[in-house]
């Protein structure tokens, strides 16, 4: 399928997707502040440097969007265009994620991941994902995972 907009076009509009301080990553900081949590944000110290670090909790946060980290729900739909660049590109992607998490457990510390459509789901608020987080980081759980 040839694409609707010419090269140059493309990769202005992909060029401004950034990859941090992100909408869904922004609401989950506002949401988890407002609950009095204090938190750091990218520390580069940590292996992929986490969205959101509460060093009191010994917790680390990543807030993933479905499209490129490629989760199964039904915000993720593989693109037409370059199928093959972009299996590869999301499974490197889901690939870096896991072996993130499991560096970050095997040092110690607690891994929650919240999906972009967790905060979006029309049956699921966003402070309602936001009380979840804040409950698991009161108890001692080692891993957590907020989807849609």
């Amino acid at each position: 399928m040839v694409d609707v907009v010419d090269s140059a076009t493309r990769s202005r509009m992909m060029s401004g997707i950034r990859g941090r301080d992100t909408k869904p990553e922004i609401l989950v900081r506002r949401l988890l502040h407002g609950l009095c949590f204090r938190f750091r944000l990218h520390v580069r110290d940590l292996p992929g440097k986490p969205d959101i670090v509460l060093p009191r909790y010994h917790a680390v946060i990543f807030v993933h969007g479905c499209f490129w980290h490629g989760h199964n729900c039904h915000r993720f739909k593989s693109p037409n265009t370059r199928p093959d660049f972009w299996r590869e590109k999301i499974g490197q992607n889901q690939s870096n994620d896991e072996k993130t998490r499991d560096a970050l457990l095997a040092a110690g510390w607690r891994v929650g991941v919240v999906w972009e459509c967790a905060l979006r789901a029309s049956n699921k608020s966003a402070e309602g994902v936001a009380q979840s987080v804040a409950d698991w980081l009161r108890c001692d759980t080692p891993f957590m995972e907020q989807r849609g």
